[in-house]
């Protein structure tokens, strides 16, 4: 698969939230950082998410904000 989103992020997934609607993923970026994403419930069960599992982060630029 090639993907044009160069912001990429290497983790693992720390843990899971299934609600109804969406899943709330924890991972663990290389260095202790974590980063959280909320993804659909469906997409999660399409993907076979598993705490554990090695995957990438891809950030769009228009969807991150910074503040100092």
């Amino acid at each position: 698969m090639q993907i044009s989103t160069r912001n990429q992020l290497l983790g693992t997934i720390k843990s899971i939230t299934l609600g109804n609607i969406v899943a709330e993923i924890v991972i663990e970026l290389r260095g202790g950082q974590e980063i959280v994403s909320v993804i659909s419930y469906l997409d999660s069960e399409r993907m076979n998410l598993q705490v554990g599992d090695q995957i990438t982060v891809l950030v769009q630029t228009s969807d991150v904000m910074i503040a100092k």
